[in-house]
């Protein structure tokens, strides 16, 4: 039973609760708004701004770097949640499984690589892939596998990949956390008796443990793509979006409208638009999920 006395008063409840509101309310739903009325102006940043109605969407919609830029993101998102929550998962088992020890060790290097910035992390991948100089080529040279030497940086048909690997390398750790304590819920008498069953390596994680933390592997899913949909800092370091556009995302592509062409309600406008793909991918995502999980 709550002691009274640490009972917080109404005026201690709502002024705590409002602190954050307003805070949040500063800082996310204010810029929001902002840019939805900015979306409606042709604005370059100046006192000058003119009413243009909806005609920054319908150029966005019709242009076709816009739809090259999605089409980037959703093939980065694809590569990360296969790779992020793919070998996140894998971890998680191996972790839990009485094979491996050290598992504090373990578990801190995986995570080690999250709490970096990501500019920090896209000037190190960018070191590790130069082709003249770069660790990657260099130990490719060593082990005499020149055949395999690329470059990583330059190459269109290939960059989105490469800069897919860091951003699946910074947050392994991230979804691993996740997934271990969606394990943790698992009874152990579960994976004994599974394991008495002949359902052991591969089997126990498809068969047994998959299906049991599968409301913590679709958290995960939409959380890897509302993060993926807004990934801007490290591909910005690493390509600005080229070579071209061939790694050019929605947020570079707003970015490069609003800062580099001063075209802020251009700009404004496809931020929003950006926000609406993203919330539309997200709920189409959670829907499905929660039919399939109303159907079994």
């Amino acid at each position: 039973m709550i002691n009274d006395s640490l009972k917080p008063s109404k005026r201690q409840f709502l002024l705590f609760l409002g602190i954050p509101v307003i805070w949040y309310s500063f800082v996310v739903l204010l810029p929001v708004f902002g840019a939805i009325r900015y979306s409606f102006f042709d604005w370059s940043g100046g006192p000058n701004m003119e009413a243009v109605g909806f005609a920054n969407y319908m150029d966005i919609l019709q242009d076709d770097l816009f739809w090259r830029s999605l089409k980037n993101n959703l093939v980065i998102i694809l590569y990360c949640i296969i790779g992020q929550i793919g070998i996140a998962l894998v971890l998680s088992a191996l972790l839990q499984s009485k094979f491996i020890k050290f598992k504090k060790i373990h578990r801190s290097v995986i995570f080690f690589p999250v709490v970096l910035s990501s500019v920090v992390i896209g000037f190190v991948w960018t070191i590790i892939y130069n082709k003249d100089y770069g660790l990657l080529n260099w130990l490719l040279s060593t082990l005499n596998l020149d055949f395999l030497i690329h470059p990583y940086l330059d190459d269109p048909k290939t960059i989105l990949l490469f800069v897919s690997i860091p951003l699946i390398w910074k947050y392994i750790g991230y979804y691993m956390v996740l997934l271990l304590s969606g394990m943790s819920t698992i009874p152990t008498s579960v994976l004994e008796m599974s394991e008495i069953d002949g359902a052991t390596g591969w089997r126990k994680l498809v068969y047994i443990i998959f299906p049991l933390i599968k409301s913590t592997i679709i958290v995960c899913i939409m959380l890897c793509i509302a993060g993926n949909m807004k990934i801007f800092d490290h591909i910005l370091v690493m390509t600005g979006g080229g070579p071209g556009t061939s790694s050019m995302v929605l947020a570079i592509y707003a970015y490069k409208q609003s800062f580099v062409k001063y075209k802020l309600g251009y700009g404004s406008a496809a931020s929003v638009l950006i926000l609406i793909i993203s919330l539309g991918i997200v709920l189409t995502t959670r829907y499905i999920a929660g039919r399939e999980k109303s159907d079994n």
